[in-house]
């Protein structure tokens, strides 16, 4: 819409005042409305929205400065000019430090209230289309921040598998994980977010490993306490790895303590019960089934239903007795094999 096209709403409880300003403003193509009262104001504007309001300040009943916040609080697009007698110009000026564009002294200079209509019209013009740029841009700049992210998580989930690769031992395990987890949320009927941030912190979650040394990780016997201790780092170093690129706290919070023990004995934080986070306690579980029964330098697979009684037997302990059975309902169900390729838990 043009500024020439523009509604003008004329509130003002003179008629001459009313007609003398709606002649001039519709000879100059702008297309007007009037109001005696600010109650017949409000009704017009509900009825037909207009780009500018000229309100009278002093009016029988709700007085102009009255309803000039009712007019910013329900229609904030929408440009007021004051009108005012020459003694009232100090409440103008109040009503102009709450949104009104500018205010005219009765008798009026009609030069004078064209050019400021036009002027405060061309202002809401210059607002609407910067709000709208604003709006346009920020959109932009998060879609690419969006993307960037997404960039850096597939690159470091890509990283994830390849420090994976490099030992036959623990390849597949992240995704391992992330389908068994995935599975424990959908069973605990969790909502869909949820079950995303879960999978996502499945994947990532032994992000930190890449710090460890390959002797650590892949040594064939039992761990010594230096070593056991620096294997340990692997789930805070990975919180720290992702923290400049995942917002998401419950994310970072998955994979900072998907080590913690139901009963308070894991690590690195000894949190205890419902102090861990969902996902992480549901990783916990996953994580405990997919290494039992994957080969290990030191070990041999567990079978599934030696798997299954060992968390079965650490319910309360390491698991949270919840999340446990949650899992052994899933394992128990032939419907499991299409989730994860894993032998049927008795």
């Amino acid at each position: 819409m043009t500024g020439k096209q523009a509604r003008i709403l004329i509130v003002d409880d003179e008629d001459i005042i009313r007609r003398l300003l709606g002649q001039r403003l519709s000879g100059e193509g702008y297309r007007c409305q009037e109001a005696s009262s600010a109650e017949q104001a409000l009704e017009e504007l509900r009825a037909r929205p207009a780009e500018l309001v000229i309100l009278d300040i002093k009016m029988p009943g709700k007085s102009g400065v009255d309803l000039l916040p009712q007019i910013k609080t329900s229609y904030p697009d929408t440009a007021v000019i004051m009108a005012t007698a020459i003694t009232d110009t100090h409440i103008a000026i109040q009503c102009m430090k709450q949104g009104a564009y500018d205010y005219l002294t009765k008798p009026f200079n009609l030069d004078e209230v064209s050019l400021s209509v036009g002027r405060a019209l061309e202002k809401r013009r210059l607002e609407l289309e910067n709000r709208d740029y604003q709006r346009h841009l920020e959109h932009k700049v998060k879609a690419q921040a969006r993307k960037i992210r997404d960039s850096f998580l597939g690159a470091i989930t890509a990283l994830a598998y390849a420090l994976e690769a490099r030992d036959k031992y623990t390849s597949g395990h992240s995704q391992g994980v992330t389908e068994i987890a995935v599975a424990i949320a959908k069973e605990l009927g969790l909502p869909w977010d949820r079950i995303d941030r879960i999978r996502l912190a499945g994947l990532l979650h032994d992000i930190g490993k890449i710090g460890a040394r390959e002797s650590v990780l892949n040594k064939p016997g039992k761990l010594t306490d230096g070593e056991f201790q620096h294997i340990k780092y692997h789930s805070e170093l990975g919180e720290h790895i992702l923290t400049p690129i995942v917002e998401d706290k419950e994310i970072l919070k998955a994979v900072r303590h998907h080590h913690e023990y139901y009963d308070g004995s894991g690590y690195p934080d000894g949190l205890k019960g419902e102090q861990i986070p969902l996902g992480a306690r549901i990783l916990v579980v996953a994580d405990a089934y997919d290494a039992m029964t994957s080969e290990r330098p030191y070990r041999e697979a567990m079978s599934a239903e030696m798997a299954c009684a060992e968390i079965e037997r650490g319910k309360g302990i390491q698991f949270d007795p919840t999340v446990a059975d949650a899992f052994l309902r899933l394992a128990g169900q032939r419907d499991w094999l299409k989730i994860k390729e894993m032998p049927r838990c008795p």
